[in-house]
């Protein structure tokens, strides 16, 4: 595949990760929907990394969102930045059960929607560029 196949599959699937994370917010899981609303900025960036470096397009398998854009040799501008340093956490809090816990709590209606809501205004940003 060269880079732009990638960058396609790669938003291909985000896509259908942010139509899960639609699917259980609407079901009120919303700690495993913020777990997707993370799958679907890694998957972004991880197209946008293939299209950024054409030469090796296959992104670092890491999940780090931060150093994935970096890696996208991306300009990320601050108030986008911020708001990918929170949906970087909810990797880790989803996934492990010491995390999970707290995680699920902190996850209440209110929070889940105000960070959908982040998570959609990174991912328009990301469709950007």
């Amino acid at each position: 595949m060269n880079n732009i196949d990638l960058m396609n599959y790669w938003f291909k699937s985000s896509e259908e990760d942010y139509n899960v994370m639609k699917v259980l917010h609407n079901n009120k899981k919303n700690s495993y929907c913020l777990f997707f609303g993370h799958l679907v900025i890694e998957k972004l960036l991880k197209g946008l990394y293939a299209k950024n470096n054409p030469e090796d397009p296959i992104a670092p398998k890491i999940h780090n969102l931060i150093l994935l854009s970096q890696k996208a040799n991306l300009k990320v501008p601050i108030e986008i930045r911020e708001k990918i340093q929170v949906i970087n956490t909810f990797n880790i809090s989803a996934r492990y059960d010491d995390y999970k816990e707290s995680f699920y709590k902190k996850c209440t209606d209110e929070y889940t929607t105000e960070q959908i809501k982040n998570i959609e205004e990174v991912q328009k940003w990301l469709k950007e560029q």
